[in-house]
């Protein structure tokens, strides 16, 4: 169903920390399935919006009105030779 898929890719997508690392796993989820982007959009668009939510890192702390934000796309631009993603 789309509520688990959602849930796991909220799941795999959360930043979390101990004393010793940090844990994320858009880099394994990307790995097993270098295809996602193609098969949410054919399968499961709905979804979309999660994974690329899930892609972006924003900074707690606000300065001057402004938030520090990372964006995770080197997946969906680079594929795992190397080369640019035949999925852009």
């Amino acid at each position: 169903s789309l509520e688990s898929a959602k849930a796991i890719i909220q799941d795999l997508l959360t930043i979390r920390a101990d004393r010793d690392r940090y844990y994320y796993g858009m880099d394994i989820m990307f790995e097993r399935h270098p295809d996602i982007v193609k098969r949410l959009c054919l399968d499961a668009p709905a979804l979309m919006p999660n994974l690329l939510d899930g892609l972006i890192w924003r900074s707690r702390i606000t300065e001057n009105g402004q938030r520090r934000v990372n964006y995770y796309i080197k997946h969906l631009m680079v594929d795992s030779h190397g080369d640019f993603n035949k999925t852009i």
